[in-house]
Formats: C-alpha cells, structure tokens, sequence
C-alpha cells in the first residue's frame, strides 16, 4: 500500500464527544469479548479503550466506545436501541451488563509514570490496603493493578501515575520495611524492558554458600574466617585487608581441595531459573566475586554466563600458597567490573540490573540503573534501590516485570 492509500487515522474523541462505557460482569468462557463487539458493530461505533480482566473464572469486560449516530437505533433512539440490545444480548449469555454516558476519552494520566512491583509471602489485605495508601499520600493514582505471580511469592504490579519515581520510593521503601514485604519502584517506559545486563555477586546471592568458609573448613579454620568474613560484609573491615587475612590461613592447602570446593557449592534456590529465563529472553548475566575463580569459572560454564570476574588463589607446586594474584576484586572493583561488562555488551549503564547481599556490593548496586539488595545486611538494604528479603532468586524476575506465566514458558522450552 503506498502512502497514498493508507487512510487517515482516526482522530482521539476529544471532551465534548458522546461516548459509552460498556461494563460486562460474569462467568468467563470463550466467545464473550466477541460477542459483545459483535453486537456493537450493528451501531458502527468506534472503539477508544478495552480493558479485560478474569479472576478466578470471573470475567470482567470494559469497552469505551463512541456513541451511536442518530438513526442506527430501529426504535428511534439510537443509543436507546443499543443499550437495549446490549443487556438483550448479556442476558442470553448469563452476563450482567451496565452502561454509562459520558464524554470524550478517560481522563488524561498524570505526569510521572512507575511501577510498583509488591512481593509478598503471604501478601495480606492490611498491607495491600498501606502501600496503596502511600502511593495515595504522594499524589500518585494507580492506573492498574495485576498479579506477576502466585508462587513461590505473591506478586502484583501498580501502575502509577502522577507521582515522580524517586518520590514513590522515598515514600513506598520505609513503609515496606515496617510491613514485612519487598518493594520495587521503577520507571515506566521501554527503558524497563530494555535492561538488557544483570550482574551478581556470587557468595550468599547466586549461591548459598561463602566460598572462601568452605575452603576454610578443609583447613580447620571455618570459625576464624567466618568472623573475619561477617565484619567485613557488615562494612566494619577494609575488605582487601581481611582477604590478605582469610586467605593466608589457607596457605599449605593441597590443590585437590579446589574439586571439593566446587562439589560442596549449593546454587541459591531459583538461581539456575533465574538465569535461564534472562538468557532465553535476550538478557546477557554476569558475575563478579570478591571470592574466588577457582569456583565462579565453574560456575559461569555450568550456567552460560556471559562475564565472570573474581580473585584467583595463587597455587605453587600443588599446593595453596595462602596469597591471591591480580587485582584484588573489592567494593570499587565490582562496579568498576558492572561498568567494564555494560561497555562490552553495548548496553547503557542505566539499563544494567546489580543483585547483591553485602557492604562491598553497595558501589556497584549504585552504579546499575536498579540495584537490589538480596537477603542483604541492613546497611545495604537501606542504600539500595529496591530489596528483596525471601529465599528465591528468581523473585527478581518480577522486578522486571516478568510474569510467572512467561517464566514457566521459558522453562517449557528450554532445549
């Protein structure tokens, strides 16, 4: 077709235009969206908007259409002829039907669009009821509520309008703290479905375990480095300096320990869903670790992972030397590593996700365009952009509003 021949579009109705809402209620079953259009498109109506949604086999069905010119009506109101055939026709399929006059379009949206993804474990009435009116309180409207996901946590997204991001998540984080739920406020718009590069730390976020507490445990000294490796997460100790520490003690260590280690590594439960989902729908996954490639290049064969950096453990001679070589992979080093991944995979830098539990994780949460705190310690939790506190990885899918149903068929079609 040329352009000559592609017909103007049709104009908005604009405020002073009749038009209708048409509201069917009932038991879902196929056919019904047809048959409601199909009895509207006796009176040559336009459509403006449909919005559909079926709970629990229960459907409701809102179309906003233009009123019917004078004459389409065969008793002489036309508009009268259409309301009458409209609930004729709901009543011979067991449907309720209203219909309300007005004019023009809905009313425009508000400045300042987000989501608002909630994660609850259960997700209770009392804490639906807070965060909406919290979003309330900062001016916001909630455009659209649908549910992400049922299982392993309940998950809903609120649309949100007339509220600016930054001021949703200064209101919305404190709030979800006091609940016991996790929330995540991010911008609306194809930059969300653009974040094309997620990058995680490895101990305690994609796996269960501290690497380096389990090469410890060969040498006898697992208490020792736990403490010194809890101190530093919690941000007390110069993390450089209290690996030097930890990995002296396993200095002597043959290297056949290095095989145990990565036999004992348990993947945190949804990790491996995780990363096959982003795979699958063109997300590129890193890892960065202040603990050790001798495990995270394991790891990133097993997975498919796109980048992988860590400290390497020196080993002379068959043994550990209690030394690391290289430059040391610490707090600036993982975001200056987030930055070097995103130049590679030619994804902008606010279009890169960041998971991590620990203080030398803060920089690079910061740097990414979302940063989530998982299962993280207080400190990070409450410098991060979004936090999620339940025991599945994967949870962060909806985060990016990823719904179950489409991770499920990720899953499905994994060769």
């Amino acid at each position: 077709m040329s352009a000559s021949q592609i017909p103007p579009a049709t104009a908005v109705p604009g405020d002073d235009v009749p038009t209708l809402l048409v509201k069917i209620f009932g038991k879902d079953r196929p056919g019904i969206t047809a048959g409601l259009f199909e009895t509207l498109a006796a009176y040559s109506v336009d459509v403006v908007d449909i919005e559909q949604v079926v709970t629990r086999g229960r459907i409701t069905l809102c179309a906003l259409v233009t009123a019917p010119s004078p004459g389409q009506g065969s008793t002489g109101s036309a508009e009268g002829d259409l309301r009458a055939t409209v609930h004729n026709w709901a009543e011979s399929m067991n449907l309720q039907a209203e219909i309300i006059s007005g004019r023009g379009d809905n009313r425009p949206r508000g400045t300042g669009r987000s989501h608002v993804t909630v994660l609850g474990h259960p997700l209770t009435a009392e804490t639906t009821a807070a965060i909406a009116a919290a979003i309330t309180a900062t001016g916001g409207n909630i455009d659209r509520i649908f549910r992400l996901a049922k299982y392993p946590v309940t998950a809903v997204e609120f649309a949100v309008s007339g509220a600016e991001t930054a001021s949703l998540r200064s209101v919305l984080a404190p709030e979800a703290a006091q609940l016991g739920v996790d929330v995540a406020v991010v911008a609306a718009g194809l930059q969300r479905r653009a974040q094309r590069l997620v990058v995680m730390d490895v101990d305690s976020t994609l796996i269960q375990d501290e690497v380096i507490e389990l090469f410890a445990a060969h040498a006898g000294c697992e208490a020792e480095v736990a403490e010194v490796t809890a101190a530093a997460m919690r941000g007390e100790l110069d993390f450089e300096q209290s690996l030097h520490a930890r990995v002296e003690l396993l200095g002597g260590l043959d290297a056949s320990v290095v095989e145990a280690v990565r036999k004992e590594v348990r993947l945190t439960p949804g990790a491996r869903t995780l990363v096959r989902t982003l795979k699958r729908l063109g997300y590129q996954v890193g890892v960065v670790s202040g603990g050790f490639t001798q495990v995270t290049d394991a790891l990133q064969e097993e997975l498919g992972l796109d980048f992988a950096s860590a400290n390497t453990l020196e080993i002379v001679d068959g043994k550990l030397t209690g030394r690391v070589t290289g430059d040391i992979v610490d707090r600036a080093g993982k975001a200056r590593l987030l930055r070097s991944f995103a130049q590679q995979a030619g994804v902008p830098l606010d279009q890169t996700v960041a998971i991590g539990d620990g203080a030398n994780d803060l920089d690079m949460l910061n740097a990414a365009g979302l940063g989530v705190a998982f299962n993280a310690k207080p400190v990070v939790r409450e410098a991060a952009h979004t936090a999620v506190n339940v025991p599945f990885l994967d949870t962060v899918l909806y985060l990016l509003g990823i719904t179950r149903e489409e991770v499920e068929a990720a899953e499905t079609h994994v060769g």
